[in-house]
């Protein structure tokens, strides 16, 4: 996020608060969880802008829990039609460590990549996340320029979760939809069962 450094001579010459730069990162839509299949974004749709508006998209993930334990956060994408089918080719590595300190780990998981596939992407590449109390995963995931129609649309995500079975996991996913139709919509879900609770934040992000 940019930061403005002001004087005393800027304040004063300030004549409305539109004149101050609000910076590169601008919050455009949160969607909360409550016992929700799926948080869907979708470009026009209340409030959501998801368009050549800015070049890079930001989502983040905040205390995402899952309803049923040992369920896999994932996401896909809408090229215009109504279905989140586009196609993807994609990698997915990550580490973990147990709170035993008994198992460890850093490495390339093929069972969470894809290669031309249209079905989900998960995030948590590494392994999934827990549905007790205190159990729920966070991170993060950009989009770059989806309302392009020369390239492809590429997206890279990391995903910090608490595992079912005890582990710290950080994964780690990128990849690109295969498509030059824009993308207009993201959606999240889990492998089974809700989001039962957490929010995602969706931000622009500004070319300076």
């Amino acid at each position: 996020m940019a930061l403005v450094k002001y004087n005393n001579n800027s304040i004063s010459a300030v004549t409305s608060a539109s004149s101050i730069p609000s910076g590169a990162l601008t919050h455009i839509k949160t969607l909360t969880a409550s016992s929700s299949g799926t948080l869907s974004f979708v470009d026009g749709s209340n409030g959501v802008v998801l368009d050549s508006t800015y070049p890079i998209y930001k989502f983040e993930f905040i205390n995402i829990h899952p309803s049923s334990d040992g369920a896999n956060f994932q996401v896909n994408f809408r090229d215009g039609g109504s279905a989140y089918d586009a196609t993807k080719t994609t990698t997915a590595f990550g580490a973990y460590h147990d709170e035993g300190d008994s198992g460890t780990a850093l490495a390339y998981d093929t069972g969470k990549d894809l290669a031309q596939s249209t079905g989900v992407q998960k995030l948590d590449a590494q392994g999934d996340t827990g549905a007790d109390n205190d159990q729920c995963g966070v991170g993060e995931m950009f989009l770059f320029s989806p309302s392009n129609t020369t390239f492809v649309k590429h997206y890279m995500a990391k995903f910090q979760n608490y595992n079912s079975s005890n582990y710290s996991i950080v994964s780690y996913t990128a990849g690109y939809c295969n498509v030059t139709a824009a993308i207009d919509g993201v959606q999240f879900s889990y492998s089974s069962g809700n989001i039962d609770l957490g929010s995602i934040k969706l931000y622009g992000i500004k070319d300076s």
